[in-house]
């Protein structure tokens, strides 16, 4: 997994709303805590925007510049169509969690 501290921040900022944290059925602490988890393991990455903008949704550049400044193989993501084909345009697969999880089938 990649990430900058932009994209990692709005990971935090959606996961500890209350809505979001009842549907997990997660406390603020224990959300914070697999946070510090993920945060851990992720592959920090360093921002270069030139190439800005590329996505119908300003929101959504954070996460196709992981992906690029990362040199992703993949961006997985359920939505696709904010995306269109942007990905491909930088060699990044763009596919859906269950998609993805298919193309590591042997």
């Amino acid at each position: 997994m990649l990430a900058n501290v932009a994209l990692f921040t709005e990971y935090e900022a959606v996961l500890t709303r209350p809505e979001q944290l009842r549907a997990a059925h997660h406390s603020a602490f224990a959300m914070r805590r697999l946070l510090d988890e993920l945060a851990e393991r992720a592959v920090q990455v360093s921002g270069w925007y030139q190439w800005r903008p590329q996505l119908r949704d300003p929101a959504d550049e954070m996460v196709l510049e992981a992906a690029v400044n990362g040199r992703a193989d993949a961006l997985v993501s359920f939505n696709r169509r904010d995306f269109g084909d942007a990905p491909a345009r930088f060699g990044i697969l763009l596919a859906t969690p269950s998609q993805f999880l298919r193309s590591l089938e042997p």
